[in-house]
């Protein structure tokens, strides 16, 4: 199957705010409490991915997956803004339907160049501690968690992340 990658366009937004809402729920359901999860719904992710495009599409790069037709996934990179020599993945996700199939990879191989071809030297991401199937993935990609960690919150839970780190090929 044939996985194309492209820069999205404005008519792709609400589309990937339904997958952004998808992802996580599949993603985070296993240890986040389904209250946490029930807001923001796909309607609002895509409202959200419109403003905040809006603001940012001449700093980030939103780049969508596709496969057969369909959107299949998503990365948004930007800078780091306390280091300008580091970039930032700032979201990846895939459609929950389409896990394993070597989509995850092509973004974050295009997502590395990118960051890459846009002058900076490393790249760092933040990822939820207790999400082992992401932070197996970003380990098998290079990605060494740094000891940095913040809190974010989901609703009513705080869940820590942990901050990942990689130097740009």
């Amino acid at each position: 199957m044939i996985i194309t990658l492209r820069p999205a366009t404005a008519d792709d937004l609400m589309s990937v705010g339904a997958l952004h809402q998808r992802s996580r729920v599949s993603a985070y359901r296993p240890f986040l409490p389904r209250e946490a999860l029930a807001e923001p719904t796909a309607e609002m992710l895509g409202r959200y991915w419109v403003e905040r495009w809006s603001h940012e599409r001449d700093s980030h790069l939103l780049t969508v997956a596709e496969q057969d037709a369909q959107l299949a996934g998503f990365t948004y990179l930007g800078p780091e803004e306390t280091d300008p020599d580091t970039g930032l993945l700032c979201a990846i996700h895939l459609d929950p339907d389409r896990q394993g199939r070597g989509i995850g990879r092509a973004l974050m191989i295009d997502a590395l160049a990118t960051l890459h071809r846009r002058g900076w030297r490393r790249a760092n991401l933040w990822v939820l501690r207790d999400n082992g199937r992401a932070r197996r993935f970003y380990e098998r990609g290079g990605w060494v968690a740094d000891g940095v960690e913040r809190d974010e919150h989901f609703g009513p839970v705080t869940v820590r992340q942990l901050r990942y780190t990689r130097a740009l090929p």
